[in-house]
């Protein structure tokens, strides 16, 4: 086992634009980190130790932490970040649509929280998850994508409460349209990409979309002893969206 560091963090959808922010960031701010991803591009991170794994597997999930606790000899934060997207009407989303999404983006956040939690209790950690401003208003062409977003906001609100006993603060960021290679991609497939973009834009009050960097500093801040006093918050990240 390496000596050990001051803080440690088990970051899921670690390859992507948001995971990459925050691994960044808490490495920055002294953390030792896992990174997990089911993309291989995960091992190329600089400043984690990374394991490509599926973030619905449940063993996957016991592994990275038991591989935080034996390299670094402790867990004191889980960032529950991997995610997929999709965006289609209820009449076209199928049966697939529907478990593809919920598997990763809400078995993943329950199964790594559960593997996740007997470590924190022992640092007295904190659990912070990524899921979205669908999941707190209604979006068109969002139906599963929202749903399953829905869930990780009653998730972070019942384990807040069931964990808060054993000293974990358990909290949420909820982003608004984020400036990602994972928004692109979907905007691209759009009949009309240009006007869409458009229309989300003017929906932001502030005038533009959240970074994935504006994303890491909402989850840094809830991680750290600054935020002692939350737990079962929904942070939004969204230039004012849900306000209007």
């Amino acid at each position: 086992m390496a000596s050990e560091p001051e803080r440690v963090a088990l970051v899921t959808g670690a390859a992507g634009g948001v995971g990459r922010a925050v691994v960044a960031l808490l490495a920055a701010r002294g953390y030792a980190v896992v990174a997990t991803d089911i993309s291989p591009a995960v091992e190329r991170l600089d400043g984690a130790l990374p394991l490509v794994a599926d973030v619905a597997d449940s063993a996957a999930a016991q592994r990275a932490v038991t591989t935080a606790e034996r390299e670094f000899g402790r867990l004191d934060l889980l960032v529950n970040n991997a995610a997929r997207f999709l965006r289609k009407p209820l009449g076209e989303s199928t049966d697939e649509d529907f478990e593809r999404l919920f598997a990763t983006n809400v078995r993943g956040a329950f199964v790594h929280a559960r593997a996740a939690a007997g470590a924190l209790a022992r640092t007295r950690g904190a659990i912070v998850t990524v899921t979205s401003i669908s999941g707190l208003v209604g979006m068109p062409n969002q139906v599963v994508y929202a749903m399953t977003k829905g869930a990780l906001v009653q998730l972070t609100r019942q384990l807040a409460v069931e964990l808060a006993p054993r000293g974990i603060r358990v909290n949420a960021v909820a982003p608004g349209a984020i400036d990602t290679d994972f928004i692109a991609e979907a905007r691209a497939a759009d009949p009309d990409p240009a006007a869409t973009a458009a229309n989300v834009l003017a929906r932001h009050p502030l005038g533009r979309i959240s970074t994935p960097a504006d994303v890491a500093a909402a989850i840094g801040f809830l991680a750290s002893a600054e935020a002692g006093g939350i737990t079962g918050a929904i942070l939004s990240v969204d230039g004012g969206y849900v306000a209007q």
